[in-house]
């Protein structure tokens, strides 16, 4: 079975004030864990980066010579996958995306994950909601509670038969539409994905404060 993986880091980090995918986390960038994480699991036989030259020249990758390709992303998440899937090469079995400022993945999950989705075609690592939630007006008042029933917070890595990801991509360029990950593509062409809760810390870097506590998760 060959089992490709698509990891996104194009983004500007403009939230960040600098650039997330390269901020040091426990010795190495953080977009350096992300592939490390991939390129350590069985099974995996081509890893995709998506990112600028010059992000990916500062890594100093060790893969265990599992084949790399690097690719410039797009302006929004959906051109970046689009411009992944396009550097696949043939015979792709199963294909992981996975969100390059989540680096502490851990082998376990993908493994967890990779199995759901050989068995329901689509399966994306994800955690319950356990918190109360709460709807907001544009002035930061409470308007109403919401259920948690039965809501999930959405992670990565996704996995998915490659024959049904790249039809629901196919689909979104058609249509000029917009999704924010491919659970959302799939939807697109009506294939259910099936929830794998996550039970370690899957952070993605988003903010400056991040790294301080991914730093500790780590420890």
């Amino acid at each position: 079975m060959n089992f490709s993986v698509i990891i996104v880091a194009a983004g500007s980090s403009q939230r960040m004030g600098f650039d997330k995918l390269l901020a040091n986390l426990a010795g190495k960038p953080v977009l350096q864990h992300s592939i490390e994480a991939f390129a350590n699991c069985s099974g995996v036989t081509e890893i995709i980066v998506v990112c600028p030259i010059e992000r990916y020249s500062a890594l100093h990758l060790e893969l265990n010579d599992i084949p790399i390709t690097r690719v410039d992303g797009g302006i929004d998440r959906h051109d970046s996958v689009t411009a992944g899937l396009s550097k696949l090469t043939k015979g792709a079995h199963y294909i992981a995306v996975h969100d390059g400022a989540r680096p502490l993945i851990s082998c376990q999950q993908i493994e967890k994950v990779l199995k759901s989705a050989v068995k329901y075609n689509a399966a994306s690592s994800a955690r319950p909601v356990t918190e109360t939630i709460k709807r907001a007006n544009s002035e930061g008042f409470v308007t109403e509670s919401l259920c948690r029933d039965h809501l999930w917070l959405m992670e990565t890595p996704q996995i998915f038969k490659a024959e049904l990801l790249i039809e629901a991509y196919d689909l979104v360029q058609k249509n000029g539409q917009r999704v924010t990950d491919e659970v959302s593509a799939m939807e697109l062409i009506q294939c259910p994905t099936r929830l794998v809760a996550n039970e370690d810390p899957n952070l993605k870097i988003t903010y400056p404060e991040d790294i301080a506590l991914a730093e500790k998760m780590i420890s």
